[in-house]
């Protein structure tokens, strides 16, 4: 089991190198010159050309890329051409706040998608089953920013229920009670995609479970159904309950990169838009950096998870 571990970190870091060169691909054609955004557009060719070079923006892609690279392995992100401060400084305090949503969405996607689904899957076809199913097909394909729009203009215009954006009132700040308010709302926007995948594989898993050769058996012998759930369902559906629950992990930090700008919330995401918006080169080069290299990371240890509780997949 450790040499499969071994393995399998060992296999990411060709992953991690394909996504550091794309991500520095995909920046270096982002058009405009970040020069003209930093010294106005009244400024000369010769400061313009003078400040790309400063930059190393007037190298070569390919030089550009090796020095990026390595600074990177050395962990320095290099510093904002906005802000003037290191990126690290910035997306650390960001992806704090960034994981904090994430967290919040991905327990409101297990909790409620793990109940509906199970309880859909124990009673297929009931009035339950129809009308949870119905509204899991509808949340997965809405986007999380357009239901965020429609729960803020409900709950916070409308009703006056919860703020509608940051992370805290300002009169309260670090408070526990005035982030679970500031985080329910675009949790829930995040989690909504989720939560309906989930819920419909709980179910289907439920399904071919309870249908199977073995349950049917554990019936015929007068065994109580509440005894076959409670000893042979929940684990039997775990391995690909928490392998689409991995995935989602991944789906969610994408997701919720766009819940933040909708609601204000001071992370990578809101930081993302307002760099791109500036052109800040480092900081789109380490914020996209960061998100994918925890969706690979998070898909790693899911893969590691689910063979740990089914070594049969090993092979």
């Amino acid at each position: 089991m450790l040499m499969y571990i071994v393995k399998r970190i060992f296999s990411v870091i060709p992953v991690l190198l394909s996504v550091t060169f794309f991500v520095f691909l995909i920046v270096y054609l982002i058009p405009g010159n970040p020069a003209i955004n930093i010294l106005g557009q009244t400024a000369t060719p010769e400061s313009i050309a003078a400040l790309n070079k400063e930059l190393g923006l007037d190298q070569p892609f390919w030089k550009q890329y090796t020095v990026w690279l390595g600074q990177l392995l050395e962990g320095d992100l290099g510093q904002s051409i906005v802000m003037y401060v290191p990126v690290s400084e910035v997306l650390l305090i960001k992806l704090k706040n960034t994981l904090i949503l994430t967290i919040f969405s991905l327990i409101i996607s297990v909790v409620i998608g793990i109940t509906l689904g199970t309880l859909s899957g124990l009673k297929p076809s009931s009035w339950f089953d129809k009308t949870s199913m119905f509204f899991a097909q509808v949340g997965a394909n809405i986007p999380g920013f357009f239901l965020g729009i429609v729960l803020m203009w409900f709950f916070s215009l409308k009703l006056g229920w919860l703020p509608s954006s940051g992370m805290y009132d300002l009169r309260n700040e670090g408070s526990l009670t005035s982030l679970l308010e500031h985080t329910l709302l675009p949790a829930f926007a995040a989690a909504t995609a989720s939560l309906s995948v989930i819920a419909r594989l709980t179910r289907s898993s439920v399904i071919d479970v309870m249908n199977a050769d073995y349950m049917n058996t554990f019936r015929s012998y007068g065994i109580p159904k509440r005894l076959i759930i409670k000893r042979h369902l929940f684990r039997n559906i775990l391995s690909p309950v928490i392998n689409i629950t991995g995935l989602q992990v991944g789906y969610l930090i994408g997701g919720v990169l766009f819940v933040e700008t909708v609601f204000a919330w001071p992370g990578i995401g809101t930081q993302l838009y307002n760099s791109i918006t500036a052109q800040d080169i480092p900081m789109i080069q380490a914020g996209v950096l960061f998100v994918a290299t925890c969706f690979v990371i998070v898909n790693l240890l899911t893969d590691i998870i689910v063979m740990l509780l089914n070594p049969r997949l090993r092979g």
